[in-house]
């Protein structure tokens, strides 16, 4: 097993720490990388009606809020050793921003990369924005 760079790895545990999590008391973190190397940040964050947000949910939303469209690689840290692997719906949004060559690595709480996907190992056989129809008047 390899180990992330530790500038990522700090990134990391200090989103995990920031994560809000009473209710099931597991943290996550994620790390959204665009091609250019611009990376964003997120944390899970529930609610009391136990319909919260995922740590790849919201670092995928603060990357398309920055205008960015694409994903080189996404990092997922969970509160352990084990692995913390996307969600599925997760996987789904992963998926819509995500190439054939985009990197998907789950790492412990230590930073050590616990396992590597691709999308298609992650995700297979994915529904995907080219099996919609195209509007007319739309790009």
């Amino acid at each position: 097993m390899s180990q992330a760079e530790p500038a990522l790895v700090e990134t990391l545990l200090s989103a995990l720490a920031n994560a809000y999590a009473p209710y099931s008391d597991h943290p996550v973190a994620a790390v959204m990388e665009s091609p250019n190397g611009q990376q964003f940040v997120g944390s899970n964050v529930e609610v009391a009606h136990y319909k919260g947000l995922c740590a790849e949910a919201s670092a995928i939303s603060a990357m398309i809020s920055a205008g960015q469209r694409e994903l080189a690689k996404v990092y997922v840290m969970g509160p352990g050793e084990h692995l913390c692997t996307p969600c599925g719906d997760c996987r789904q949004r992963i998926r819509e921003f995500a190439t054939p060559d985009t990197q998907i690595m789950v790492l412990s709480r230590q930073g050590e990369v616990l396992k590597t996907y691709t999308m298609q190992t992650l995700l297979p056989d994915a529904f995907g924005p080219e099996q919609l129809p195209k509007h007319q008047g739309q790009q």
